[in-house]
């Protein structure tokens, strides 16, 4: 007979009263408020206040520049989503380079530990101001002389290696016996990648890639440094003309927009991820 309990039978465990499970929300929401409170209430009885007001978050400047930040703001998302599928391709492709065995496969291996120990050595800003001013600059013909394209190469190189290591940490720790059972069953060493390792590598790294994904998200601000006019520089435009930094604000008002919620549906895959991996084990 089985031991399994039916669909319908109620979780194991002792029933949670509406009071406990809402008063910790309650009393960590209230928490917060009070401290951002008295925060406030510090900050606007300085004496500077006023000044600090009316040069940072001024709604009329807020509002005479919006349009323009978040024009740019677009090519922020824009080359944010083309580079978090370049990065998610390239990445897995480095991470299968790097997992590969026998002696064939050595150049493939020695050139992924170099690319990733490069890459990750350097610091992303470095990469763009080379690339972006660097290559444009050879005039090589056939290609872009875009500052925007290359500095986007650049943002895709750097976070590759990043991800790279994370396909390879998630490959890792895939049981060695889907490769032993794989190769029972007489699979070439890509068809055990494909069909064995690689699946199960991809659902265990998903909360991290997402993590990468929203440094991402900020980080291709990076671009206002090569002259791009993304949000960044039209605040920066925007200040250099009135010296009000309010502009600023706008610009860092929409990254939040766009990366709260991004950070939010990390934490849930995470608990999603967690969840499932202990009714694995059950």
């Amino acid at each position: 007979m089985s031991s399994q309990r039916p669909a319908s039978a109620p979780p194991p465990g002792r029933v949670i009263r509406p009071r406990d499970k809402y008063l910790p929300h309650v009393i960590s929401t209230a928490s917060v408020l009070i401290v951002f409170l008295l925060i406030r209430r510090v900050v606007v009885s300085a004496e500077q206040w006023p000044r600090i007001k009316a040069q940072f978050f001024n709604l009329d400047a807020m509002i005479e520049v919006f349009p323009k930040v978040l024009g740019g703001f677009a090519i922020n998302m824009t080359v944010w989503v083309i580079a978090l599928v370049v990065i998610a391709i390239w990445a897995l492709v480095l991470a299968i380079f790097r997992s590969l065995t026998g002696p064939w496969f050595a150049p493939l291996r020695v050139f992924t530990i170099v690319y990733i120990d490069l890459l990750r050595g350097l610091p992303s800003l470095l990469m763009v101001l080379l690339f972006g001013f660097g290559i444009p600059a050879l005039q090589i013909p056939g290609l872009p002389r875009s500052s925007l394209f290359w500095g986007a190469t650049a943002m895709i190189l750097t976070y590759a290696a990043y991800a790279a290591e994370v396909y390879r940490s998630g490959m890792d720790a895939v049981h060695d016996g889907q490769r032993a059972a794989a190769k029972a069953l007489g699979l070439s060493q890509g068809q055990t990648l494909r069909f064995a390792i690689v699946p199960q590598a991809i659902r265990n790294v998903v909360p991290s890639l997402l993590n990468l994904a929203v440094a991402l998200q900020k980080d291709v601000a990076l671009l206002s440094v090569l002259g791009v006019r993304d949000a960044v520089r039209e605040a920066q435009i925007y200040t250099a003309r009135t010296f009000n930094y309010s502009s600023l604000i706008a610009a860092a008002g929409l990254f939040l927009v766009a990366t709260i919620p991004m950070a939010r549906l990390t934490d849930y895959v995470a608990r999603k991820d967690r969840e499932r991996r202990l009714q694995r084990t059950e």
